[in-house]
């Protein structure tokens, strides 16, 4: 997308690079002479308080932007960076390119199409605010186009991962003997369920001393966001692109091997496990998705790794990751207010304090509170089924998850809540709810041997919470439910058990869900 005039043909071209594209061979600057180019980076007040985010995200973001631009001067490339205690700072991303363009009278504008939808609908203005060429280029650091996406999309009664992950398969020629998965199978997920044991010994991540400049962003956020969620205490992410690379290096190295069949364990106390952390570097530009499935599949095939564990990091992201990116954009904007469920209890307040006698809950919490992350099967069936059982409203919990973590962009959450977590869309994205009671989190952690809760009691105060809101939930949705071809059965069960029985759960669950405390909206925005 372009605008038609150029007012200044002898101007610079102005380049936006916005914080989650930190990649030296973006679109926009790719082909680019370095004396006719001047780089616009850009941290504003609007994207650091449209949530109350993470203290750990917004230092992680604003360093890697600092560094990213310190990289590119030495580099020999001109770059315009406005800090967020500039005192002239606009506050927001239009407001800043219209300062730019005052200071540097550009022939033209070219950017990358932003991530989230709020902000490329800012872009998409640009051509009728600014007198000169604004051209909109795709983001191609990723597999598949959101053009692509929506013409796989069209015309299917049910949008699966699966058969686009196949088509990823195909097109990246990855873990294929010729036209055929290696193996014989295109999905492994079935052989990366082990339960914790006490013979694992996961090697401790990477963890990065901040430098002067995270420093000082540190001590800036300290500043500006002391009301925000978080503690800055344990801050060791990667910030640039070589930590970020010895940080792939150790996974590769040290913990791929165990990465599959330990994928949904969790263990108290131990945030990391055989995970890659490699997110937050992924999501920020600082890693190169492809180039990590490149060297996934080399540690296979040079017997470093099995299938089983390859294949399931190469899931995750040319399946997963490309997938829900694209169905963000092919859902949007009525994604964000779903709610097929029609959930409106308010968040509780135990989120963001953790305080709570759920001792996996409490551990979540504690994790995300810490570090800004926690592993997927935490979000998914300890935190993510915990609102979905007890009704909590989408929109909530939808900001909870984009504030809390630091690998988290709307485009990314959104689906993963909205969608997978919460069934707020009815079933677009997920065959069935991802509901589950207390015998999952036994069998998959060791969180509940020293629970106040038991796992094996179903009904009364010494039961574990999510027995009774299991069957509380699926009470209250038999309707929508008991046709579904996955979870249907669950049905004959319940009414196996008697009304006596049904009610002792339904009695159970209130019960419990009466003594929740609700956090009001403060916590995640300033409104």
């Amino acid at each position: 997308m372009a605008s038609p005039e150029t007012s200044t043909p002898d101007g610079p071209v102005l380049v936006p690079i916005l914080g989650d594209q930190l990649t030296r061979d973006l679109a926009s600057i790719r082909g680019r002479t370095k004396d006719d180019t001047v780089i616009l980076m850009m941290e504003v007040w609007d994207e650091a308080t449209y949530v109350k985010h993470h203290k750990q995200k917004i230092v992680l973001i604003f360093s890697a932007m600092r560094h990213f631009a310190a990289e590119l001067r030495d580099a020999g490339w001109t770059v315009d960076y406005v800090t967020l205690d500039d005192e002239d700072n606009s506050g927001s991303f239009t407001g800043e390119i219209a300062r730019a363009t005052s200071r540097h009278d550009p022939r033209a504008i070219h950017v990358v199409e932003a991530g989230e939808w709020r902000v490329q609908q800012a872009i998409e203005e640009w051509p009728d605010k600014f007198d000169c060429e604004v051209e909109i280029l795709p983001d191609d650091r990723f597999v598949a186009s959101i053009a692509e996406f929506r013409e796989w999309a069209e015309g299917r009664d049910a949008l699966r991962m699966e058969y686009f992950y196949r088509e990823m398969r195909r097109k990246t020629g990855l873990l294929m003997d010729g036209d055929k998965p290696e193996g014989g199978q295109w999905n492994l997920d079935k052989q990366n369920r082990e339960s914790p044991d006490d013979e694992m010994d996961a090697p401790e991540r990477p963890k990065f001393e901040p430098d002067e400049t995270t420093r000082d962003v540190i001590e800036l956020v300290q500043s500006r966001f002391a009301d925000h969620f978080g503690s800055l205490d344990n801050f060791a992410w990667p910030v640039t692109r070589d930590e970020a690379e010895e940080a792939a290096d150790a996974f590769f190295e040290e913990r791929i091997e165990n990465f599959g069949p330990y994928q949904d364990a969790m263990v108290h106390g131990e945030d990391d496990l055989y995970h890659s952390m490699l997110s937050t570097s992924i999501n920020l530009g600082l890693l190169d998705p492809l180039e990590l499935c490149q060297r996934a599949e080399a540690s296979y095939r040079d017997g470093k790794a099995p299938l089983n564990s390859v294949e399931g990091f190469i899931r995750q992201l040319i399946g997963w990751r490309e997938y829900v990116r694209g169905f963000y954009w092919y859902q949007m904007p009525g994604l964000q207010s779903n709610n097929a469920l029609n959930a409106q209890r308010g968040l509780p307040e135990f989120y963001w304090t953790g305080e709570t006698d759920m001792r996996c809950l409490a551990d979540c919490v504690r994790s995300t509170r810490d570090n800004a992350h926690a592993h997927h099967i935490q979000r998914l069936m300890v935190l993510g089924n915990f609102a979905l059982l007890a009704g909590i409203n989408p929109r909530e919990v939808q900001d909870w998850y984009l504030v809390v973590y630091a690998d988290a962009y709307e485009w990314v959450e959104l689906p993963n809540v909205a969608a997978m977590i919460l069934y707020a869309d009815g079933g677009n994205l997920a065959s069935k709810p991802y509901a589950a009671s207390g015998n999952y989190i036994n069998k998959m952690s060791d969180y509940c041997k020293e629970c106040r809760y038991s796992p094996s009691k179903k009904t009364g105060e010494a039961a574990c919470p999510f027995n009774p809101l299991y069957w509380h939930f699926m009470h209250r949705h038999r309707d929508r439910l008991e046709s579904n071809h996955r979870i249907g059965r669950i049905y004959s069960t319940w009414d196996r058990m008697g009304e006596d029985k049904q009610q002792e759960y339904l009695d159970s669950a209130e019960a419990f869900l009466d003594t929740l405390e609700p956090a009001g909206r403060g916590w995640a925005r300033n409104d």
